[in-house]
């Protein structure tokens, strides 16, 4: 049961998005702009920028996005990239590039501009930490560069701290292999009215093209470009090509997305500084960072999350008014080697007290958030099951996934206990990782059905990725009664959260071989404010 086995552009946005309607329309000219640009995180400070740069082709073929919305801040994103699968077509020399935030689409009420340095070492990407908004306010931005104009782009702030908040609306999306489907998901996604998307990690998949996948006897859908990503370039390629896809770059500008990886943005099943196939450290940790680089590169993050060489700090906590706290984290870059095999029964090594998934820091600093949070609703976006999944149906014998929470049960009691213990309010886990959706009740004991539930979790379905399993899974449920649900169609979950209720509807697509499938909602939980546990909507 490891990821193997578990194996157009803005026309596309619905009508609803009257917001954007015009924002192309109104995006026909350069800006120019006075004064000395802002620099850009990663600028070498270069003393030749090109101002007027000429390019071969459009060079915001990757689009645009945002992400990680504050009270007052926003960070932008885009790349130039006119050649985007063919090294980015750049000549190896900073560029100016300009940025817009507006309170319209047409750009008639521009609240910030500036500029700021795109350079070549990071793949000229732009991440622009924009302060200073309204809380809880629509934006609409743009970038230029040289005689061209980016896609506009909707964004929208966080409320402010502390301020009573009457409703919240996000999607939760996972595990998008570009061979395995088209991302219909994410055309359905760019037409939510929903305040943000939530991305739980195999954001990309590091595969080589045509790779095969157990169950599946049709071929891939479409095609990687090249062999497995072991380099920058190929990373960087990678993640290129994902974002040529139009339903992505569509959700991307419809909304702002908080990121988090989980392991196929480096290595399949990786574990902190162990390879899968058992490189030496120091050949994987080279390619780790090269990931780590082409990610950051490609999503819109802070500064703060830049790399250093193999390091970089990804999990952080975001708050939106007094509803709810989001600690978003990072289960792959710390976690310690899972000891018992991929697939098998629990051994004695995975009972020791330093498995960790978090690392020692980040579970000091998760365990202080919770602790100290007076939100209503608390929030933990991570990547694998947290839930036990007990996969044999003998009443004498167990079998677990070890690269889940399953692999580290020390390190998951101490969390439980933690949410009991320090009085956690109305804890909620967001999973993907697992090709499939399932919603679970988080408890003391999972071996004994009566001990107390702590939390709720909602595992979200992958985007495209295959599940070899299908409905043969279902058969879990009647072994691990603390489960409510299982599919295994591909989609999304969308949340609704009240300071009465949270409700989880999980959205399944038709085919991901089609790419204008249609989507429908195929179950709802609901968890009642102070009352553990899903209940079905």
């Amino acid at each position: 049961m490891d990821r193997r086995s578990f194996e157009h552009l803005l026309t596309h946005q619905s009508s609803r998005r009257r917001f954007l309607g015009a924002g192309l329309a109104a995006a026909t000219s350069a800006v120019s702009f006075r004064g000395a640009p802002t620099r850009a995180a990663g600028d070498p400070r270069s003393t030749r920028v090109i101002r007027r740069p000429q390019f071969a082709a459009y060079p915001f073929a990757l689009g645009v996005a945002s992400g990680d919305p504050t009270p007052d801040g926003i960070v932008l994103w885009t790349r130039l990239a006119p050649g985007p699968l063919t090294g980015g077509g750049m000549a190896p020399e900073p560029v100016g590039v300009c940025w817009e935030i507006s309170r319209d689409d047409a750009f008639s009420d521009i609240v910030q501009r500036g500029s700021v340095t795109a350079a070549p070492e990071l793949a000229h990407s732009v991440h622009v930490d924009v302060a200073g908004l309204e809380p809880a306010r629509e934006y609409a931005y743009r970038f230029m560069a040289g005689d061209e104009v980016s896609p506009t782009g909707r964004t929208k702030t966080a409320p402010a701290a502390d301020a009573p908040l009457a409703r919240l609306r996000f999607a939760s999306v996972s595990c998008a292999n570009w061979e395995h489907g088209y991302f219909s998901a994410y055309r359905h996604l760019g037409g939510e009215e929903i305040d943000f998307a939530l991305c739980l990690g195999d954001y990309i998949y590091e595969y080589a093209a045509d790779a095969p996948f157990e169950g599946r006897e049709e071929g891939p859908v479409r095609l990687h470009t090249g062999g497995e990503a072991m380099t920058l370039e190929d990373y960087r390629t990678r993640h290129a090509l994902y974002k040529t896809d139009p339903d992505l770059q569509a959700a991307h500008h419809a909304m702002p997305w908080i990121v988090t990886w989980d392991d196929h943005e480096v290595e399949n099943d990786y574990a902190g500084a162990m390879s899968e196939n058992g490189d030496p450290q120091e050949v994987f940790l080279a390619r780790r960072a090269a990931a780590y680089q082409a990610y950051y590169e490609h999503m819109p993050l802070r500064p703060s999350s830049m790399p250093h060489g193999p390091d970089a700090r990804l999990y952080r906590r975001l708050t939106f008014g007094d509803l709810a706290e989001f600690n978003v984290l990072d289960t792959r870059q710390y976690r310690t080697d899972q000891q018992c095999g991929d697939v098998g029964s629990r051994c004695e090594a995975s009972l020791d007290p330093a498995m960790t998934l978090t690392g020692p820091e980040q579970e000091v600093w998760l365990f202080d958030g919770l602790a100290k949070s007076d939100a209503r609703w608390n929030v933990i976006a991570q990547q694998v099951m947290m839930a036990q999944l007990d996969g044999e149906p003998s009443p004498t014998e167990q079998l677990f996934n070890h690269d889940q929470w399953d692999g580290y049960p020390l390190a998951r009691q101490r969390l439980l206990d933690h949410l009991d213990s320090a009085g956690v309010g109305n804890p909620v886990v967001l999973t993907g990782d697992v090709h499939s959706a399932w919603v679970a009740d988080l408890k003391l004991d999972f071996d004994d059905p009566a001990s107390p539930t702590v939390g709720t979790e909602f595992v979200t379905a992958s985007v495209t990725s295959y599940n070899r399993f299908g409905t043969r899974l279902r058969f879990l449920l009647g072994i691990n009664p603390h489960f409510a649900f299982y599919d295994d169609a591909h989609g999304y979950t969308r949340c609704e959260i009240t300071p009465d209720f949270w409700t989880t509807d999980y959205l399944a697509l038709d085919s991901v071989e089609n790419p204008d499938t249609e989507i429908e909602t195929i179950a709802s939980f609901v968890v009642e404010n102070g009352k553990t546990g899903a209940v079905t909507g």
